[in-house]
């Protein structure tokens, strides 16, 4: 098997990541120096995902929803990170509209790529988070918890009653839900 950090991954030019996301050139660059200094390769497996993302919560383990992060990420299905994957990824995270940002958390939540949610894929999602979260929350949480979660989930979304989510039945339970709405806009203009 080929060593990831043996092999030097040339980005794409400059000039078509800024055609293809909403960073500044100044933007890229900075970002990608970020992304070379974790990762001298230019590549990212899994593995490595998980553990840089790990850090970001101490208090739990995150590694299950950073395996599905990752395949979210990996939009060409390789199991590694490019830089590309990687900046096409966040630039829809936080500066997509509305309707991209949805696409990109259904495509997180569709963990077969079939094109439908369904309630095994939510939970499997929802006890990764609660892992992620750990025990340390106030006030602690049920085992249940995820399941309640998920159950309320495809009470709101679920809108034939067939069991599984549809794209189109998510954008529009989203479209319609204030917090959801206004969670969307949080990270903005974190860059």
């Amino acid at each position: 098997e080929l060593e990831l950090s043996a092999v030097r991954h040339q980005p794409e030019g400059l000039e078509q990541l800024l055609a293809r996301t909403k960073f500044t050139k100044k933007e890229l660059q900075s970002l990608y120096r970020g992304f070379k200094n974790e990762c001298p390769s230019g590549l990212v497996d899994e593995e490595t995902f998980k553990l840089i993302y790990s850090q970001f919560f101490p208090q739990g383990d995150a590694s299950t929803y950073a395996h599905f992060l990752f395949d979210a990420f990996d939009a060409d299905r390789n199991g590694a990170l490019c830089f590309q994957d990687f900046v096409v990824g966040l630039s829809v995270l936080l500066r997509g509209t509305v309707h991209q940002k949805l696409k990109w958390a259904f495509n997180l939540y569709d963990i077969n790529k079939d094109g439908y949610i369904t309630k095994e894929e939510m939970l499997e999602i929802m006890k990764s988070i609660y892992d992620m979260m750990g025990r340390c929350t106030h006030p602690t949480l049920r085992d249940s918890a995820p399941a309640e979660h998920v159950e309320l989930f495809f009470q709101k979304m679920d809108r034939n009653g067939d069991g599984v989510v549809t794209f189109e039945e998510f954008l529009e339970t989203c479209q319609k839900d204030k917090d959801i709405m206004s969670s969307m806009q949080i990270f903005e203009n974190v860059i």
